[in-house]
């Protein structure tokens, strides 16, 4: 039986497709129904994804993806997937039971994904429990991408920079306000905008500025969800995505200081994924 798994978030979806025992990984686009419809879902498969599968068809496809918490959300992902790969067993969940099952397998924990947007879970090894939602990138998303990102410009537009960090940034970026606002305001997918930003954050760690908005902006994450779960001092919390990784020392800090048991950090659940649905 051939199984393709999805690990999508609104950046960059993983797919793994099993067959006989082998894996084959393949990237496209993230895929967020807040942001593609029907239609630009199918035709980002079949432009990104069935090249790289060379014509070997799935029998089941377990998608878990980013904004896929409602009814409605579900059945657009699955209707897009089901025009692709019309013959398969087509399985929709939320990326939080995606990271869910890839950091804490059968045992109890919280789960949280920091990427492009944010979101936490209280999973009891068999199923999610609470969740806290996330509200997006306008309203929410605390410690995402798209988070730190937007303090980075912050600090930029508001001249907050140093004269250092300033010059750093004027020579990545070669932009000015007129082209942020507009690429935020007017263009298309401005998450994934706002998180590209942290690549400038990773590169200038150690400055007292970069490591203020780190934590600020990781505490915001923790205080606002994390401190909510009573269950966050009785197990173990596990994160997932390339913020989460990519700035792990300051989830280390953060857990020491609110007296939390660290467990995983995963930079991408799949992985975990593929030992889940292999042993399934």
């Amino acid at each position: 039986m051939n199984i393709l798994i999805a690990d999508s978030g609104a950046t960059k979806c993983e797919w793994c497709m099993l067959e006989n025992d082998k894996k084959k990984l393949i990237n496209t686009q993230g895929i967020s129904p807040y942001f593609l419809n029907e239609k630009q879902i199918q035709d980002l498969l079949i432009k990104e994804l069935l090249p790289g599968l060379k014509n070997v068809q799935p029998d089941e496809i377990y998608y878990y993806g980013t904004g896929c918490i409602t009814i409605e959300n579900k059945k657009l992902v699955k209707k897009a997937i089901n025009k692709v790969f019309s013959t398969a067993k087509i399985f929709v969940d939320h990326d939080m039971t995606g990271a869910a099952l890839a950091l804490c397998g059968s045992e109890k924990g919280i789960a949280s994904i920091l990427g492009t947007g944010s979101n936490s879970c209280y999973f009891n090894g068999k199923k999610i429990v609470t969740n806290r939602p996330g509200l997006g990138y306008v309203l929410g998303d605390e410690g995402s991408g798209a988070y730190l990102g937007k303090k980075a410009l912050q600090y930029y537009l508001y001249d907050t920079f140093d004269g250092d960090l300033r010059y750093k940034f004027d020579i990545k970026y070669n932009t000015n306000r007129a082209e942020i606002l507009d690429n935020i305001y007017k263009k298309p997918l401005p998450n994934r905008y706002l998180a590209s930003f942290t690549i400038f954050l990773a590169e200038n760690r150690g400055h007292y500025m970069i490591e203020n908005i780190l934590e600020d902006g990781l505490n915001d994450f923790f205080f606002m969800h994390l401190c909510k779960y009573n269950e966050s001092w009785k197990f173990p919390l596990h994160f997932a995505g390339a913020v989460a990784y990519g700035f792990r020392d300051v989830i280390k800090d953060l857990c020491h200081s609110y007296e939390f048991e660290l467990g995983n950090i995963l930079k991408k659940p799949m992985d975990g994924l593929i030992k889940f649905h292999k042993e399934k």
